[in-house]
């Protein structure tokens, strides 16, 4: 009662192309792999950025907000 045998799926299967047809799950197969290989791809090129770098960049971005004089919104007048 918890599994499903094989002629289950293979109904299963039938339906799904008959709905969908042969085509279309191609183009999902295919869109589905390319997002799947760009998704580990920016896993392993995030990871090449060393933890300094990226410290710095916080640093510099401080900073820049710290360095800039306030400005005086008032008109004298």
């Amino acid at each position: 009662m918890g599994s499903f045998s094989i002629w289950h799926w293979i109904i299963v299967l039938v339906v799904v192309v008959l709905i969908f047809g042969t085509k279309k799950l191609g183009t999902i197969g295919k869109d589905l792999g390319e997002g799947i290989k760009g998704f580990k791809k920016g896993l392993k090129d995030g990871d090449d950025a060393p933890p300094a770098q990226l410290g710095n960049e916080r640093r510099d971005a401080g900073e820049t907000k710290s360095d800039a004089a306030p400005q005086d919104s008032r008109k004298d007048g």
